[in-house]
């Protein structure tokens, strides 16, 4: 979790098969060895009870030999919650570095952090 001005970032990056057939069919997420994902979720930290928060999110992977993906990022909402899921496809033991912009029409943020994926 990153704080940035007044939301709290929840974000992970994990490899696409740690899902069930089930939900990865859900939210039409390929579910391959080759595909990892990318889920943000937001909230206010200005609310006592800090609810989710819609934003939006924009971002790119670059990998170690420069190679530039455009995160496309989808809305899911359940319940109280909302998600933003992006898919990146990787090589074994590739490394990405995330630069990801989120704004909620008063501030804005970037978010920066890398992941080494693998296939299992």
């Amino acid at each position: 979790m990153k704080k940035l001005g007044s939301m709290q970032v929840h974000y992970m990056a994990i490899n696409a098969t740690f899902l069930t057939p089930k939900v990865a069919k859900a939210y039409d997420i390929e579910r391959s060895r080759f595909n990892g994902l990318i889920n943000i979720s937001v909230l206010d930290d200005t609310k006592p009870s800090t609810p989710a928060k819609a934003v939006t999110i924009q971002g790119k992977a670059r990998n170690d030999i420069g190679q530039i993906k455009t995160l496309e990022f989808d809305e899911v909402k359940e319940g109280d919650a909302i998600y933003y899921l992006a898919q990146v496809n990787y090589t074994n033991e590739e490394t990405f570095y995330f630069d990801i912009t989120i704004s909620d029409g008063k501030e804005t943020h970037q978010l920066k952090f890398k992941q080494k994926f693998y296939v299992d």
